[in-house]
C-alpha cells in the first residue's frame, strides 16, 4: 500500500511552509534517515527525513511550492516489493498539487541556512505530530471533524489538551485546519466564544458585534498613484510576525512600567571587566562585554528574586518557571527572531555575551535550531544602539512579560539637592496582567533597577 508523505508542522505556529527543495526524484529509493526535501518554515529551513524504506512514486507538490498547508500530502512512497507505477497512478487523487508561487522563496540558498526537525525534543509534546508519525495515513482518511456514522472527533493532540484544560467539549469547536480538523488556534477562539458550535436543542446564541473591517488591498491602493509604488510579497516570517503580535494585543492585557536607572556604576565595571579580559593567541581579547549582557543577567536574577514574575498564562493554571530563560530579540532581514538564553542567571557575563555572539550571528543567517528560539520565560528588547530613549514592547506568549531597553545617556538629576550629570537608561517592562499584576510588576522592575544600577550584587 502506498505511504504518503505529509507536509510535516516543523514548529507549533507552523500552519504552512514552503517547499524549498526536493533532495529526491521520483524513482529514487530512500531508506530510514534518508534526507528527502528542505521545508521552509517562518524562521528557518528544516531538513526533513524518511522513516519508511520503499521508493519515491511521485511527487505530489513540487520545490519552489509556497504555503503549503501543514499534513498535505506532498509526495507518495511506494512500499518494499509495490509495483511504483500503480501506487503513483492511484494515490493522492483528493489532493492536487497547488501551483507554484511566483514569489521567490528566499534570497539565499537553502543549504547556508538548514536545521533538523529533530533538534527540538523538548517541543514534541507541545506541537503537532511530525511528518513521520502520521505519514502512513492519507490525510483524507484522518483528518475530517467527524466521521460518518461515528462519533469520533478529529483533532490535534495539542488542541485535544487544550480544551480538556479549559474546560470545553471539543465536539462542539469548529475545526479550520485540514478537512475540518480542530487544531490549536481553534480551542483558543473558543476560549473567547468564537467557533464554538450551538449545543443540541439549545438556543441560538446571540452573535457579538463584529470589529470594523480593516481595508482590503484593493482600497488601500487606491489610495495611491498607479506606478508610485512596488507590492513586496510578505514572506512566512513577515506573515508570522503579523499573526503573533496582532493575536498579542488583542489577547492579552498589556499594562507598563517605566523605571530610570543610573548605569554610572555599570559602565565603569563593563570598563574594567573588558581591560582586564585575557587576549588569546591572535591577540584579541577572549570577551568583551556589553551593556545588553549586564541586562540580559539583572533580568534573569530579578525574575529569580520575584520569582511570582517568572509566570507563563495558561487558561488551567500558572507555570511558575524554576529558571530564567531570557529570549533577547535579534534583527534580521526581513524581521526578528528571540534566540534565548536559557538558566541565564546560572551563567557568568561572559558566558552570556559569548552565546549572545553566537546567536545573533547565526540568527540573521538563519540557522538557529527551534529549540534555541522557542519557549523562554521573558525576552528583552533593546533599541539603544538606535538611540531611542525609550518604547513600549509587545509580549511574545508564553512570556508574561518583556523589558524594552533604551539608550544610556546623560541626563541631568538632582542628587541632595543638586543638580548633577548622570548617565541614565530608561525601561519600560510590558507586562501581561493576566499573569502579573501592578505591585508585582513594580516589583520586578524594581528588582531589576537595583542590580542594574549595583552589578557588583549580580556576582554575589
Amino acid at each position: 500500500m502506498p505511504i504518503n508523505i505529509l507536509m510535516p508542522a516543523l514548529s507549533p505556529t507552523m500552519e504552512k511552509g514552503n517547499l524549498a527543495k526536493w533532495l529526491k526524484k521520483e524513482g529514487d529509493k530512500v531508506k530510514s534517515g534518508d534526507i528527502i526535501a528542505e521545508i521552509e518554515t517562518d524562521k528557518a529551513t528544516m531538513e526533513v527525513e524518511a522513516v519508511d524504506e520503499g521508493t519515491i512514486a511521485r511527487i505530489v507538490v513540487p520545490e519552489g511550492t509556497a504555503d503549503v498547508p501543514v499534513n498535505q500530502v506532498i509526495a507518495v512512497l511506494a512500499s518494499e516489493g509495490e509495483d511504483v507505477k500503480s501506487a503513483a497512478d492511484g494515490a493522492s487523487k483528493s489532493a492536487p498539487a497547488p501551483k507554484p508561487q511566483a514569489v521567490a522563496l528566499a534570497q539565499a540558498s537553502p543549504s547556508s541556512f538548514e536545521t533538523r526537525p529533530s533538534a527540538a525534543p523538548q517541543d514534541e509534546g507541545k506541537r503537532s505530530p511530525r511528518p513521520e508519525e502520521g505519514a502512513k495515513a492519507p490525510v483524507s482518511k484522518g483528518e475530517g471533524v467527524q466521521a460518518a456514522g461515528s462519533n469520533r472527533i478529529f483533532a490535534s493532540p495539542l488542541a485535544k489538551r487544550l480544551a480538556k484544560e479549559a474546560g470545553i467539549d471539543i465536539s462542539r469547536i469548529q475545526g479550520s485546519g485540514p478537512h475540518g480538523r480542530v487544531i490549536a488556534r481553534d480551542v483558543d477562539g473558543a476560549k473567547s466564544g468564537r467557533g464554538l458550535k450551538a449545543a443540541v436543542g439549545a438556543p441560538a446564541a446571540t452573535a457579538a458585534p463584529a470589529a470594523p473591517p480593516s481595508m482590503s488591498d484593493a482600497q488601500v491602493r487606491a489610495l495611491f498613484e498607479a506606478g508610485s509604488y512596488e507590492v513586496v510579497p510578505h514572506d512566512g516570517m513577515r506573515r508570522t510576525i503579523a499573526q503573533r503580535l496582532t493575536q498579542s494585543m488583542q489577547t492579552i492585557p498589556h499594562f507598563y512600567l517605566t523605571m530610570d536607572c543610573n548605569i554610572g556604576k555599570l559602565l565603569e565595571a563593563r570598563e574594567e571587566i573588558n581591560g582586564a579580559a585575557p587576549k588569546g593567541k591572535d591577540g584579541k581579547p577572549a570577551y568583551k562585554l556589553s551593556v545588553n549582557d549586564f541586562v540580559i543577567k539583572a533580568l534573569a536574577l530579578a525574575l529569580q528574586r520575584i520569582p511570582d514574575a517568572n509566570v507563563s498564562w495558561t487558561e488551567g493554571g500558572m507555570l511558575k518557571h524554576k529558571h530564567s530563560d531570557v529570549g533577547v530579540a535579534v534583527a534580521m532581514p526581513g524581521g526578528l527572531i528571540t534566540p534565548i538564553i536559557r538558566s541565564a542567571e546560572t551563567k557568568s557575563l561572559s558566558t552570556i555575551s559569548s552565546e549572545m555572539k553566537d546567536f545573533a550571528a547565526r540568527a540573521r543567517a538563519r540557522k538557529l535550531k527551534p529549540n534555541e528560539y522557542q519557549g523562554g520565560t521573558t525576552a528583552v528588547s533593546n533599541l539603544g544602539m538606535y538611540g531611542i530613549k525609550d518604547f513600549t514592547a509587545v509580549i511574545n506568549p508564553p512570556h508574561a512579560t518583556i523589558l524594552a531597553v533604551g539608550a544610556g545617556e546623560e541626563r541631568a538629576i538632582v542628587r541632595n539637592g543638586k543638580i548633577e550629570a548622570a548617565h541614565v537608561m530608561s525601561v519600560t517592562l510590558s507586562c501581561d496582567h493576566r499573569a502579573v499584576d501592578g505591585a508585582l510588576g513594580a516589583e520586578l522592575i524594581g528588582a531589576f533597577k537595583a542590580l542594574i544600577e549595583n552589578p557588583v550584587m549580580m556576582v554575589v
